[in-house]
Protein backbone atom coordinates (compact mmCIF):
# COMPACT_ATOMS: atom_id res chain seq x y z
CA UNK A 1 0.00 0.00 0.00
CA UNK A 2 1.02 3.64 -1.18
CA UNK A 3 2.06 6.20 1.86
CA UNK A 4 1.68 9.56 2.55
CA UNK A 5 5.82 9.90 1.39
CA UNK A 6 6.40 6.77 -0.69
CA UNK A 7 6.98 9.11 -3.38
CA UNK A 8 9.93 10.97 -0.97
CA UNK A 9 13.60 10.15 -0.94
CA UNK A 10 15.57 11.37 1.82
CA UNK A 11 19.51 11.78 2.48
CA UNK A 12 19.95 11.90 6.78
CA UNK A 13 23.33 13.16 7.39
CA UNK A 14 21.73 13.18 11.37
CA UNK A 15 23.68 12.29 14.24
CA UNK A 16 22.76 11.51 17.72
CA UNK A 17 18.50 12.70 18.46
CA UNK A 18 17.52 15.10 16.86
CA UNK A 19 18.28 15.12 13.25
CA UNK A 20 17.79 10.92 13.31
CA UNK A 21 14.19 11.06 15.13
CA UNK A 22 13.17 13.68 11.88
CA UNK A 23 14.40 11.15 9.57
CA UNK A 24 12.81 7.87 11.40
CA UNK A 25 9.28 9.87 11.43
CA UNK A 26 9.45 10.78 7.68
CA UNK A 27 10.53 6.80 6.94
CA UNK A 28 7.56 5.75 8.99
CA UNK A 29 5.49 7.89 6.57
CA UNK A 30 7.11 5.86 3.79
CA UNK A 31 9.88 8.36 2.44
CA UNK A 32 13.11 6.20 1.33
CA UNK A 33 15.35 7.13 3.79
CA UNK A 34 19.37 6.55 3.40
CA UNK A 35 21.31 7.02 6.58
CA UNK A 36 25.06 8.67 6.02
CA UNK A 37 27.18 7.17 8.77
CA UNK A 38 30.68 7.07 9.35
CA UNK A 39 32.86 4.42 8.15
CA UNK A 40 33.96 1.61 10.90
CA UNK A 41 32.03 3.93 13.70
CA UNK A 42 28.70 5.08 12.70
CA UNK A 43 26.40 7.20 14.45
CA UNK A 44 27.76 8.41 17.66
CA UNK A 45 24.06 7.14 18.93
CA UNK A 46 25.12 3.39 17.79
CA UNK A 47 27.32 3.93 21.33
CA UNK A 48 24.67 5.33 23.85
CA UNK A 49 22.02 3.37 25.62
CA UNK A 50 21.61 -0.34 26.43
CA UNK A 51 22.70 -3.03 24.04
CA UNK A 52 20.11 -5.30 22.68
CA UNK A 53 20.10 -9.07 23.14
CA UNK A 54 19.57 -11.24 20.15
CA UNK A 55 17.50 -14.64 20.97
CA UNK A 56 19.94 -16.18 22.91
CA UNK A 57 20.33 -13.50 25.57
CA UNK A 58 24.13 -12.18 24.29
CA UNK A 59 24.86 -8.50 23.86
CA UNK A 60 25.23 -7.24 19.84
CA UNK A 61 26.13 -4.30 18.33
CA UNK A 62 22.67 -2.99 18.52
CA UNK A 63 21.97 0.24 21.47
CA UNK A 64 18.47 0.76 22.47
CA UNK A 65 19.11 4.94 21.67
CA UNK A 66 19.64 4.12 18.14
CA UNK A 67 17.22 1.48 17.54
CA UNK A 68 14.91 4.16 19.14
CA UNK A 69 15.74 6.28 16.30
CA UNK A 70 16.27 4.66 13.08
CA UNK A 71 14.01 2.26 11.72
CA UNK A 72 13.01 2.08 8.07
CA UNK A 73 15.89 3.65 7.19
CA UNK A 74 19.08 2.17 4.91
CA UNK A 75 22.64 2.62 5.76
CA UNK A 76 25.53 3.97 4.37
CA UNK A 77 28.95 4.42 5.48
CA UNK A 78 30.75 7.68 3.77
CA UNK A 79 33.99 9.31 4.22
CA UNK A 80 32.62 12.81 4.01
CA UNK A 81 36.15 14.03 4.83
CA UNK A 82 37.43 12.55 1.61
CA UNK A 83 37.20 14.40 -1.70
CA UNK A 84 35.63 11.10 -2.88
CA UNK A 85 33.17 11.15 -0.37
CA UNK A 86 31.79 14.21 -0.98
CA UNK A 87 31.34 13.64 -4.75
CA UNK A 88 29.26 10.41 -3.56
CA UNK A 89 27.28 12.46 -1.23
CA UNK A 90 26.72 14.93 -3.66
CA UNK A 91 25.91 11.97 -6.36
CA UNK A 92 23.61 10.90 -3.42
CA UNK A 93 22.05 14.41 -2.86
CA UNK A 94 20.84 14.32 -6.61
CA UNK A 95 18.51 11.23 -6.18
CA UNK A 96 16.79 13.21 -3.18
CA UNK A 97 13.92 15.43 -2.31
CA UNK A 98 15.53 15.93 1.54
CA UNK A 99 18.55 16.65 3.44
CA UNK A 100 18.92 16.38 6.99
CA UNK A 101 21.86 17.03 9.23
CA UNK A 102 22.36 18.57 12.53
CA UNK A 103 26.30 19.16 12.37
CA UNK A 104 27.45 22.63 14.35
CA UNK A 105 26.44 25.85 11.91
CA UNK A 106 28.83 25.92 8.82
CA UNK A 107 30.59 23.02 9.21
CA UNK A 108 29.27 21.36 5.88
CA UNK A 109 30.58 24.32 4.13
CA UNK A 110 34.27 22.96 4.56
CA UNK A 111 32.89 19.95 2.45
CA UNK A 112 31.42 21.83 0.05
CA UNK A 113 27.76 20.34 1.14
CA UNK A 114 26.15 23.46 2.59
CA UNK A 115 22.91 24.33 1.34
CA UNK A 116 23.89 26.55 -1.67
CA UNK A 117 26.18 24.32 -3.24
CA UNK A 118 23.75 21.57 -2.68
CA UNK A 119 20.70 23.86 -4.57
CA UNK A 120 23.20 24.25 -7.41
CA UNK A 121 23.23 20.61 -8.37
CA UNK A 122 19.72 19.90 -7.01
CA UNK A 123 17.69 22.95 -7.00
CA UNK A 124 14.41 21.15 -5.68
CA UNK A 125 16.22 19.57 -2.56
CA UNK A 126 14.81 20.79 0.77
CA UNK A 127 17.41 21.08 3.15
CA UNK A 128 16.81 20.77 6.91
CA UNK A 129 19.74 22.17 9.46
CA UNK A 130 19.05 21.77 13.00
CA UNK A 131 21.78 22.75 15.35
CA UNK A 132 21.77 23.92 19.08
CA UNK A 133 21.11 27.84 18.44
CA UNK A 134 20.85 28.14 14.54
CA UNK A 135 22.22 29.24 12.07
CA UNK A 136 23.02 33.30 13.49
CA UNK A 137 23.29 35.41 15.89
CA UNK A 138 25.69 35.67 19.02
CA UNK A 139 25.44 32.01 20.06
CA UNK A 140 25.33 30.39 16.60
CA UNK A 141 29.14 28.64 16.76
CA UNK A 142 28.62 27.23 20.19
CA UNK A 143 28.09 23.31 20.44
CA UNK A 144 25.00 22.28 22.79
CA UNK A 145 22.83 19.18 24.38
CA UNK A 146 19.55 18.58 25.80
CA UNK A 147 20.31 19.87 29.51
CA UNK A 148 21.53 23.04 27.67
CA UNK A 149 18.42 24.19 26.21
CA UNK A 150 16.43 23.14 29.00
CA UNK A 151 18.32 25.19 31.74
CA UNK A 152 18.42 28.44 28.86
CA UNK A 153 14.70 27.97 27.56
CA UNK A 154 13.29 28.38 30.93
CA UNK A 155 12.04 24.92 31.39
CA UNK A 156 13.96 24.21 34.73
CA UNK A 157 12.82 27.09 35.71
CA UNK A 158 9.12 25.96 35.39
CA UNK A 159 9.96 21.99 36.43
CA UNK A 160 10.62 20.67 40.24
CA UNK A 161 9.58 21.52 43.19
CA UNK A 162 9.24 25.03 45.47
CA UNK A 163 13.15 25.84 46.45
CA UNK A 164 11.81 26.38 50.02
CA UNK A 165 10.57 22.63 49.99
CA UNK A 166 12.74 19.55 50.63
CA UNK A 167 14.33 18.45 47.53
CA UNK A 168 13.25 22.06 45.63
CA UNK A 169 15.01 23.43 43.13
CA UNK A 170 15.11 23.13 39.23
CA UNK A 171 15.09 19.41 37.53
CA UNK A 172 15.72 18.03 34.39
CA UNK A 173 12.91 16.89 32.11
CA UNK A 174 13.55 13.05 32.31
CA UNK A 175 14.30 12.92 28.52
CA UNK A 176 15.94 14.67 25.79
CA UNK A 177 12.57 16.90 25.64
CA UNK A 178 14.92 19.18 23.32
CA UNK A 179 16.08 17.43 20.29
CA UNK A 180 12.89 15.37 19.78
CA UNK A 181 10.64 18.82 20.21
CA UNK A 182 13.28 20.49 17.12
CA UNK A 183 12.78 17.28 15.22
CA UNK A 184 8.80 17.61 15.71
CA UNK A 185 9.57 21.21 14.34
CA UNK A 186 11.99 19.85 11.27
CA UNK A 187 9.21 17.60 10.35
CA UNK A 188 6.37 20.30 10.30
CA UNK A 189 8.96 22.76 7.93
CA UNK A 190 9.81 19.70 5.46
CA UNK A 191 6.63 18.54 4.99
CA UNK A 192 5.84 22.14 4.48
CA UNK A 193 8.55 23.01 2.32
CA UNK A 194 8.24 19.96 -0.22
CA UNK A 195 3.92 20.60 -0.22
CA UNK A 196 5.10 24.12 -0.99
CA UNK A 197 7.92 23.19 -4.19
CA UNK A 198 4.96 20.76 -5.47
CA UNK A 199 2.47 23.09 -5.45
CA UNK A 200 3.65 26.37 -6.02
CA UNK A 201 7.44 27.06 -6.56
CA UNK A 202 9.18 23.99 -8.08
CA UNK A 203 11.87 24.57 -5.93
CA UNK A 204 12.98 23.66 -2.24
CA UNK A 205 14.40 26.10 0.35
CA UNK A 206 16.71 25.67 3.25
CA UNK A 207 15.10 25.11 6.86
CA UNK A 208 17.16 26.36 9.74
CA UNK A 209 15.75 25.07 13.14
CA UNK A 210 17.60 25.89 16.44
CA UNK A 211 17.24 23.82 19.87
CA UNK A 212 17.24 26.70 21.83
CA UNK A 213 14.03 28.04 19.21
CA UNK A 214 12.42 25.43 19.45
CA UNK A 215 12.20 24.92 22.79
CA UNK A 216 11.36 28.27 24.07
CA UNK A 217 8.64 27.68 21.23
CA UNK A 218 6.85 24.85 23.05
CA UNK A 219 6.88 26.36 26.54
CA UNK A 220 3.70 28.13 24.91
CA UNK A 221 1.05 29.22 27.04
CA UNK A 222 3.42 29.42 30.48
CA UNK A 223 5.41 31.66 28.30
CA UNK A 224 2.67 34.02 27.34
CA UNK A 225 1.29 34.10 31.02
CA UNK A 226 4.75 35.36 31.91
CA UNK A 227 4.52 38.16 28.40
CA UNK A 228 0.84 38.90 29.47
CA UNK A 229 1.12 39.27 33.40
CA UNK A 230 4.92 40.15 33.99
CA UNK A 231 4.78 37.67 37.03
CA UNK A 232 7.94 35.21 36.35
CA UNK A 233 6.54 31.65 37.14
CA UNK A 234 7.67 29.45 40.15
CA UNK A 235 8.05 25.72 40.26
CA UNK A 236 5.08 23.83 42.00
CA UNK A 237 5.72 20.55 41.42
CA UNK A 238 3.30 18.63 40.12
CA UNK A 239 0.57 21.47 40.63
CA UNK A 240 -0.28 23.96 37.82
CA UNK A 241 -0.42 28.24 38.57
CA UNK A 242 -3.70 28.89 36.83
CA UNK A 243 -5.53 25.82 37.54
CA UNK A 244 -6.87 23.62 40.60
CA UNK A 245 -6.68 21.22 41.46
CA UNK A 246 -4.33 20.06 39.10
CA UNK A 247 -1.63 18.20 40.48
CA UNK A 248 -0.65 14.85 42.56
CA UNK A 249 -2.30 13.73 45.70
CA UNK A 250 -1.36 11.56 48.08
CA UNK A 251 -2.98 8.04 48.43
CA UNK A 252 -2.75 5.12 50.58
CA UNK A 253 -0.78 3.49 48.61
CA UNK A 254 0.97 5.71 46.16
CA UNK A 255 0.26 8.94 43.76
CA UNK A 256 -2.89 9.61 41.74
CA UNK A 257 -2.38 12.94 39.48
CA UNK A 258 -6.41 14.57 39.38
CA UNK A 259 -6.77 17.31 36.37
CA UNK A 260 -9.63 19.15 37.27
CA UNK A 261 -10.31 21.59 33.92
CA UNK A 262 -13.80 23.34 35.03
CA UNK A 263 -16.03 23.82 37.85
CA UNK A 264 -18.48 21.88 37.12
CA UNK A 265 -15.34 19.05 37.41
CA UNK A 266 -14.65 20.61 40.65
CA UNK A 267 -18.41 20.30 42.14
CA UNK A 268 -18.00 16.62 41.26
CA UNK A 269 -14.51 16.01 43.03
CA UNK A 270 -15.77 17.91 46.18
CA UNK A 271 -18.94 15.31 46.23
CA UNK A 272 -17.15 12.53 46.08
CA UNK A 273 -14.89 13.52 48.71
CA UNK A 274 -17.39 14.57 50.90
CA UNK A 275 -17.08 18.39 51.01
CA UNK A 276 -19.54 19.74 48.75
CA UNK A 277 -19.47 22.61 50.31
CA UNK A 278 -16.16 23.77 49.14
CA UNK A 279 -17.98 24.05 46.06
CA UNK A 280 -20.36 26.90 46.64
CA UNK A 281 -17.25 28.69 49.06
CA UNK A 282 -16.30 32.16 47.83
CA UNK A 283 -12.56 31.33 47.86
CA UNK A 284 -12.96 28.03 45.54
CA UNK A 285 -16.20 28.70 43.28
CA UNK A 286 -13.93 29.79 40.22
CA UNK A 287 -11.50 28.50 38.90
CA UNK A 288 -9.13 31.81 38.84
CA UNK A 289 -10.54 31.50 42.35
CA UNK A 290 -8.99 28.40 43.21
CA UNK A 291 -5.78 28.78 41.54
CA UNK A 292 -4.93 31.27 43.92
CA UNK A 293 -6.02 29.61 47.32
CA UNK A 294 -4.04 26.43 46.72
CA UNK A 295 -2.64 26.28 50.12
CA UNK A 296 -6.33 26.79 51.40
CA UNK A 297 -7.91 24.07 49.06
CA UNK A 298 -5.27 21.60 48.61
CA UNK A 299 -5.07 20.42 52.51
CA UNK A 300 -8.59 19.34 52.83
CA UNK A 301 -8.58 17.60 49.47
CA UNK A 302 -5.55 15.54 50.66
CA UNK A 303 -7.07 15.02 54.19
CA UNK A 304 -9.18 12.46 52.53
CA UNK A 305 -7.61 11.14 49.24
CA UNK A 306 -4.82 9.89 51.82
CA UNK A 307 -7.39 7.92 53.11
CA UNK A 308 -8.13 4.82 50.00
CA UNK A 309 -5.67 3.26 47.56
CA UNK A 310 -5.11 5.00 44.57
CA UNK A 311 -7.16 1.90 42.35
CA UNK A 312 -10.17 3.30 44.95
CA UNK A 313 -10.17 6.75 44.07
CA UNK A 314 -9.42 6.44 40.45
CA UNK A 315 -12.19 4.07 40.02
CA UNK A 316 -14.46 7.08 41.43
CA UNK A 317 -13.11 9.65 39.64
CA UNK A 318 -13.95 7.41 36.23
CA UNK A 319 -17.54 7.10 36.82
CA UNK A 320 -17.53 11.02 37.38
CA UNK A 321 -15.92 12.04 34.39
CA UNK A 322 -12.94 13.60 36.82
CA UNK A 323 -9.88 13.14 35.01
CA UNK A 324 -7.25 11.20 36.90
CA UNK A 325 -4.31 9.05 36.37
CA UNK A 326 -1.89 7.40 38.41
CA UNK A 327 1.84 8.19 38.30
CA UNK A 328 3.12 5.17 36.06
CA UNK A 329 6.75 3.91 35.98
CA UNK A 330 7.56 2.05 32.23
CA UNK A 331 7.40 -1.69 33.63
CA UNK A 332 3.46 -0.16 34.46
CA UNK A 333 2.90 1.94 31.01
CA UNK A 334 3.29 -0.43 28.68
CA UNK A 335 1.02 -3.40 30.72
CA UNK A 336 -1.92 -0.40 30.45
CA UNK A 337 -4.68 -1.88 28.63
CA UNK A 338 -5.17 1.29 26.42
CA UNK A 339 -2.05 1.56 25.25
CA UNK A 340 -2.01 -2.64 24.30
CA UNK A 341 -5.08 -1.60 22.37
CA UNK A 342 -3.93 1.28 20.08
CA UNK A 343 -0.84 -0.63 19.33
CA UNK A 344 1.67 1.52 20.56
CA UNK A 345 4.26 -1.10 21.72
CA UNK A 346 4.87 -3.44 18.63
CA UNK A 347 8.18 -5.72 17.76
CA UNK A 348 10.57 -5.68 13.80
CA UNK A 349 12.58 -8.82 12.93
CA UNK A 350 16.10 -7.44 13.34
CA UNK A 351 18.82 -8.69 11.32
CA UNK A 352 21.36 -9.53 14.23
CA UNK A 353 19.24 -8.29 17.27
CA UNK A 354 16.50 -10.60 16.08
CA UNK A 355 12.88 -9.54 17.70
CA UNK A 356 13.19 -6.26 19.04
CA UNK A 357 10.73 -3.85 20.95
CA UNK A 358 9.90 -0.88 18.97
CA UNK A 359 7.42 2.36 20.00
CA UNK A 360 5.09 2.86 17.71
CA UNK A 361 4.33 6.05 15.65
CA UNK A 362 1.08 7.11 16.80
CA UNK A 363 -0.61 8.57 13.72
CA UNK A 364 -3.35 6.73 12.62
CA UNK A 365 -4.01 7.28 9.10
CA UNK A 366 -7.08 6.04 7.62
CA UNK A 367 -6.30 5.67 4.02
CA UNK A 368 -2.10 5.68 4.19
CA UNK A 369 -1.28 4.09 7.36
CA UNK A 370 1.88 3.58 9.16
CA UNK A 371 4.06 0.90 7.40
CA UNK A 372 7.26 -0.69 9.48
CA UNK A 373 9.17 -1.95 6.27
CA UNK A 374 12.68 -2.32 8.29
CA UNK A 375 14.24 -2.51 11.33
CA UNK A 376 16.99 -0.30 12.36
CA UNK A 377 19.89 -1.00 10.08
CA UNK A 378 23.32 -2.31 10.66
CA UNK A 379 26.28 -0.32 10.32
CA UNK A 380 26.74 -0.17 6.72
CA UNK A 381 24.25 -2.26 6.23
CA UNK A 382 23.19 -0.85 2.26
CA UNK A 383 25.92 0.88 1.31
CA UNK A 384 26.33 -1.64 -1.89
CA UNK A 385 22.44 -1.77 -2.35
CA UNK A 386 22.13 2.00 -2.19
CA UNK A 387 25.34 3.17 -4.93
CA UNK A 388 24.13 0.09 -7.10
CA UNK A 389 20.39 0.86 -7.31
CA UNK A 390 20.57 4.81 -7.12
CA UNK A 391 24.24 5.76 -8.62
CA UNK A 392 24.72 2.94 -10.83
CA UNK A 393 27.64 1.48 -9.52
CA UNK A 394 28.71 -2.39 -10.21
CA UNK A 395 30.52 -4.31 -7.87
CA UNK A 396 34.13 -3.45 -8.91
CA UNK A 397 33.50 0.15 -8.94
CA UNK A 398 32.04 -0.20 -5.18
CA UNK A 399 35.15 -2.35 -4.08
CA UNK A 400 37.59 0.36 -5.54
CA UNK A 401 35.74 2.85 -2.84
CA UNK A 402 35.96 0.10 0.00
CA UNK A 403 39.66 -0.40 -1.07
CA UNK A 404 40.77 3.11 -0.60
CA UNK A 405 38.41 3.40 2.85
CA UNK A 406 35.54 6.42 1.14
CA UNK A 407 32.67 3.93 1.84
Amino acid sequence: MAQTLSHIRVLDLGRVFSGPWTGQMLADLGADVIKVERPGRGDDVRQQGYRARDEAGNETAETSSFLAMNRGKRSVTVNMSSQEGQDVIRQLVKQCDVLIENFKAGDLARYGLDYDSLKAINPRLVYCSITGFGQSGPYSHRPGYDPIFQSMSGLMSLTGNPAEEPGGGPQKVGYAVSDLTAGFYAIIGILAALNHRDAVSGEGQYIDIALFDAQVASIGHVAMNYLVSGIVPKRMGTASPITCPYQAFECSDGHLMIAVGNDSQFRQLVQLLGLPQLADDPRFVLNRLRAQNQKELIPMLQAVMIKQPIRYWQDQLDAMNVPCGPINDLSQVFEDPQLQHRDMLMHMQHSTAGRIPQIANPLKLSATPVNYRRPPPTLSEHTDEVLNELLGMDQAAIAALREKNII
